[in-house]
């Protein structure tokens, strides 16, 4: 849809991966778009260049002359950037990035919003997935890149849009969740623990903007609420739609049964209300992942996808980018690469390679780098994360001082709680040192998954290289 008024779009802070997916959405749909930002380089550098988004470097209140129609500020700016004060100074009007993908993209149609805590951007792609191969030609914007797109967004010409549903503030000038803008029909509510802890004070607050959520669901939607949270079940007698649960309990109306775990996939039966919906296979791995698969198929089955359409997209899926990745199989040591940022999403990850994997040494690799993974209210569920794993090596906090000195976690506190628990831990100070420990105490065979919601100082390669170099 263009709109009659607004014909150059202006973004600050058009390279986050949000920011940059829907500048080129924009594009794509007619509009000229420029942007600003203080990080202007490969790979987003390019990409947008390559669709011919004009990119400044740095924040000048020039680059706002002549005044655009519409300017999209991204949620990290705050006031005090001259390019917002010139905004607010010229009057220009402006937006946040979850409100324009609302009024450019979803509203009028019908969005399918992923939720919960963790497993929100593996969820979204196997729906934008399982959809497009059943051929309803879905839009979609997703918070990381899934490898069957390539990219984190898409726009399909049907009326189906798949939205990955952050409960993460929106903008400095509206700090309600940005899934408050995105006008579900469908709402798929995976989980519900305390995460961003440098907006939310406490769990409670954090229910409620997932209350407030399921009471956007109109009465001819869908809310699919995972049976294993207590958190989630709490909030269905809320939900004015209809609910149907997903899980490993036999109440669940999308329930798992006879689950395998092999290496390369995994297989499992689908029941749906008790009576066998499918057999399907998927090349992921840990319980975690099988609900996210079942809460993937209960929505693309309201939307109309069949079993037989559900079994033949499943074993195609390839998994998203930094979500368990295999890096590199060096000299039979596999390095992975794991986006895990809390407690829960750790804990599932190395459980679901212990799964996979029970017979090989596993070298659990994390850096504590969110607002929440760096605070002392985590060490307890941190010290349990790691039991699946072999050897744990925990690396310092990233910008310790964002966190207050009296609330922030203690890596040496920490590896003492791990090895009270029977478990190899240590705290290595430097990428560099952990690089050469690996190299030194690692064997064929090994595993070395490396946890980090950030570029870890690129470890990865600097391991890769140590590792092909030596040996």
């Amino acid at each position: 849809m263009i709109e009659k008024n607004i014909k150059n779009v202006y973004m600050i802070a058009i390279c986050g991966t949000a920011m940059g997916s829907l500048a080129a959405m924009l594009k794509s749909r007619g509009y000229n778009v420029s942007g600003s930002d203080e990080h202007v380089y490969p790979p987003m550098s390019t990409f947008l260049e390559s669709q011919g988004i004009k990119l400044f470097q740095g924040f000048d209140k020039q680059h706002l002359t002549p005044k655009p129609d519409l300017v999209i500020i991204g949620n990290a700016m705050s006031r005090g950037n001259p390019e917002v004060e010139a905004v607010l100074v010229l009057k220009i009007p402006y937006t946040s990035s979850a409100d324009a993908l609302k009024r450019f993209f979803i509203q009028g149609n019908r969005s399918i919003v992923v939720s919960g805590t963790h497993g929100k951007t593996t969820t979204s792609s196997l729906v934008a997935w399982v959809l497009e191969s059943a051929g309803k030609d879905p839009s979609f914007m997703i918070g990381g890149i899934p490898k069957n797109f390539n990219r984190g967004f898409k726009l399909g010409k049907s009326d189906l849009f798949v939205v990955e549903g952050d409960e993460y503030d929106t903008a400095y000038f509206d700090k309600a969740a940005k899934f408050f803008h995105y006008l579900p029909e469908t709402v798929i509510l995976n989980n519900i623990e305390f995460d961003h802890a440098d907006i939310y004070d406490n769990l409670d607050q954090i229910k409620l903007a997932f209350r407030r959520l399921v009471n956007l669901i109109p009465g001819n939607g869908l809310l699919l609420a995972n049976i294993e949270d207590a958190n989630v079940m709490a909030l269905c007698p809320a939900a004015f739609s209809e609910v149907q649960t997903f899980g490993l309990n036999r109440e669940a109306y999308w329930f798992a049964d006879n689950i395998k775990f092999l290496e390369d996939h995994t297989s499992f039966d689908i029941l749906k209300q008790g009576v066998v919906f499918s057999h399907v296979s998927v090349t992921l791995s840990g319980y975690h992942n099988v609900l996210n698969v079942l809460a993937a198929v209960g929505a693309t089955h309201f939307y109309g996808v069949t079993p037989q359409q559900v079994c033949k997209a499943l074993p195609g899926f390839q998994n998203i980018v930094k979500r368990l990745e295999k890096k590199a199989e060096v000299n039979n040591i596999s390095i992975y690469d794991d986006f895990a940022h809390h407690p829960t999403k750790v804990k599932a990850t190395v459980s679901g390679l212990r799964q996979q994997y029970p017979q090989r040494k596993i070298w659990a690799v994390y850096e504590p780098r969110t607002a929440t993974s760096k605070r002392k209210i985590m060490e307890e569920s941190y010290a349990q994360a790691f039991d699946d794993a072999d050897t744990t090596i925990i690396a310092p906090l990233y910008l310790p001082n964002k966190v207050k000195a009296g609330e922030r976690l203690s890596v040496e506190s920490l590896i003492r709680k791990i090895k009270k628990r029977g478990k190899e831990a240590f705290y290595i100070s430097t990428v560099q040192e952990i690089v050469n420990f690996l190299e030194n105490e690692t064997s064929p065979g090994d595993i070395i998954l490396i946890m980090s919601n950030g570029s870890f100082d690129n470890i990865h390669q600097k391991l890769i290289d140590k590792l092909s170099d030596i040996r």
